[in-house]
C-alpha cells in the first residue's frame, strides 16, 4: 500500500483568501463573523455570517467564465488553482489518467437557483437561463476543477452534508493508498449565505441571534452558546502518493494515515445524543492509522456551537479516549469562521496541517461561561504552543453522516 501525503493547499474563507491569511488570523484568535451585507436582514432572526470578502471572481476568471459559475464553484476552483500552484505539480510531467478530483458541496448552486426562480416569477419561463442546471448541481465544482486541469481520473462529488470535506479527503486517501491514483485534488466548497438559508435555519432555531456582537456569536462548548453561525468558503488539498511526491522532490506538509466514516442512524438533523456515530468514526480512523487513542496530540472538533451537538461530541471523545480525553487539547475553528457547511472539513484540515507544521494550536474563542457537560481542554481564547505529531479532524453532518481523518507530521 502507498503512503499518502499532502503537498498543496488552497483556501477561500471568512478569515482571508490565502492559506497565510487564514492561518494568521485563525491562530491569532480573530473572528471572521460580521453583519450580513449582501442582502437586507431586517426581517431575519439571525443577521450575521462568516462571509468571504475581497473575492473578485471576474478579476480572477474573466467576466464570461465567472458568470457561468455559481459562487460555490468559484470558491472551489480558486482554492484548487492556489493548491495546485502551491504543490508545484506540472501537468505536462504527470499522468493525467491518474489525476482525480474529489470535491463536494452540501447545497450546490443555491445563489443561482434563487436568482433564476425570481426571474421565472417576474418575467416568465422564456427568461430562465439554459445554464441554470449546470450551475446549480453540486458536482459542478468537481467538474470545473477536472476541466481546468484536464484530470482524466475519477471526478466525484460526495454529498454528506457538513462532513463533505473529510469524506472527500478520506475517500481520496483510500484510492491513492490502494494504487488507484497518483494525485487527487480534494476538499469542499459552500456559498449558502442566502436569504432562504438564513430563513430556514433561523426558523429551525438553529442559528445564533447574538446579532449585536457578531464576533462573539459562535461559541462552541461555551455554556451560553445559542446556535451556530452560517459561513461560506472553499478549501482544497492536493493528495499524492508518497512515491509520486518524492520522485518530483515535492514539499510535503503532512501525511494522511487514517479515515473513518459512520452513520448515526438516528435522526434527519439531530446528532445522536450519546455521540455514537462520532465515536465510531473516530475509532475507525485511529484503527486504520494504527494509532492508540492516547497517542493523539490534538483533536480538531466539529463543534458548531449548538447545545446538543457540542455535548454529544464531547461525550464521544470521552468514550473513546477515556482519561486521556482530559489531557488532549480540543480546538474548534468554527468559533472564528462560523460553520461553512460543506467547506468546513477542508478548512479545518488546512488548519490542522498548519497546527502540526507550526507547533501551534488555534484557540476556541468566546469561552466565557462553563458548561458542566463540556469540560475538556478546549484551548480557551488564546493559542497555545505545543509539540504536535498526530491530530484528528472531526466532521459530522445532517442525516447522521460522520467522517474523521487522521493527519500526522511527515517523517
Amino acid at each position: 500500500m502507498e503512503r499518502v501525503v499532502i503537498t498543496g493547499m488552497g483556501v477561500i474563507s471568512p478569515l482571508g483568501n490565502t492559506v497565510e491569511q487564514f492561518w494568521s488570523r485563525l491562530s491569532a484568535g480573530e473572528s471572521g463573523v460580521s453583519p450580513i451585507t449582501s442582502f437586507d436582514t431586517a426581517r431575519y432572526k439571525s443577521k450575521i455570517a462568516g462571509q468571504v470578502r475581497d473575492f473578485d471572481p471576474e478579476g480572477r476568471f474573466g467576466r464570461k467564465e465567472a458568470r457561468r459559475m455559481d459562487r460555490f464553484t468559484q470558491f472551489a476552483l480558486a482554492a484548487a488553482e492556489d493548491a495546485w500552484a502551491d504543490s508545484g505539480l506540472q501537468l505536462d510531467l504527470i499522468d493525467r489518467e491518474r489525476l482525480g478530483v474529489y470535491v463536494g458541496s452540501g447545497v450546490g448552486g443555491i445563489h443561482t437557483l434563487m436568482e433564476q426562480a425570481e426571474l421565472l416569477r417576474a418575467r416568465g419561463p422564456e427568461r430562465v437561463s439554459p445554464t441554470l442546471i449546470p450551475m446549480l448541481i453540486s458536482n459542478m465544482a468537481a467538474a470545473a476543477i477536472s476541466i481546468r486541469f484536464g484530470a482524466l481520473g475519477p471526478a466525484l462529488s460526495p454529498v454528506t452534508a457538513c462532513s463533505i470535506g473529510n469524506t472527500a479527503i478520506g475517500e481520496a486517501f483510500r484510492l491513492i493508498r490502494y494504487g488507484g491514483a497518483d494525485c487527487i485534488i480534494a476538499g469542499g466548497a459552500e456559498a449558502a449565505v442566502t436569504e432562504i438559508s438564513l430563513a430556514s435555519f433561523g426558523n429551525a432555531t438553529s442559528l445564533s441571534t447574538r446579532n449585536e456582537e457578531p464576533e462573539k456569536a459562535s461559541r462552541p462548548f461555551d455554556g451560553s452558546r445559542d446556535g451556530f453561525v452560517i459561513g461560506e468558503g472553499g478549501a482544497i488539498l492536493i493528495l499524492e502518493s508518497l512515491s509520486h511526491a518524492l520522485r518530483r522532490s515535492a514539499t510535503i506538509y503532512a501525511e494522511v494515515t487514517g479515515y473513518g466514516a459512520s452513520s448515526d442512524a438516528y435522526h434527519m438533523v439531530a446528532t445522536h445524543p450519546e455521540g455514537t456515530g462520532a465515536y465510531l468514526a473516530m475509532k475507525l480512523a485511529l484503527g486504520e492509522a494504527g494509532i492508540q487513542p492516547e497517542e493523539v496530540d490534538l483533536i480538531s472538533a466539529h463543534a458548531t456551537s449548538t447545545l446538543i451537538g457540542d455535548r454529544s461530541e464531547t461525550a464521544a471523545i470521552k468514550k473513546l479516549f477515556g482519561e486521556a480525553a482530559y489531557r488532549i487539547p480540543v480546538t474548534a475553528n468554527k468559533s472564528m469562521t462560523g460553520h461553512a457547511l460543506g467547506a468546513a472539513g477542508g478548512l479545518e484540515a488546512v488548519a490542522l496541517i498548519k497546527s502540526i507544521e507550526q507547533g501551534l494550536i488555534p484557540p476556541t474563542i468566546n469561552q466565557e461561561m462553563p458548561d458542566e457537560v463540556c469540560d475538556l481542554d478546549y484551548v480557551p481564547n488564546t493559542a497555545r504552543k505545543a509539540e504536535l505529531d498526530i491530530g484528528i479532524s472531526n466532521s459530522f453532518g445532517f442525516g447522521g453522516h460522520n467522517a474523521v481523518i487522521v493527519l500526522r507530521k511527515y517523517r
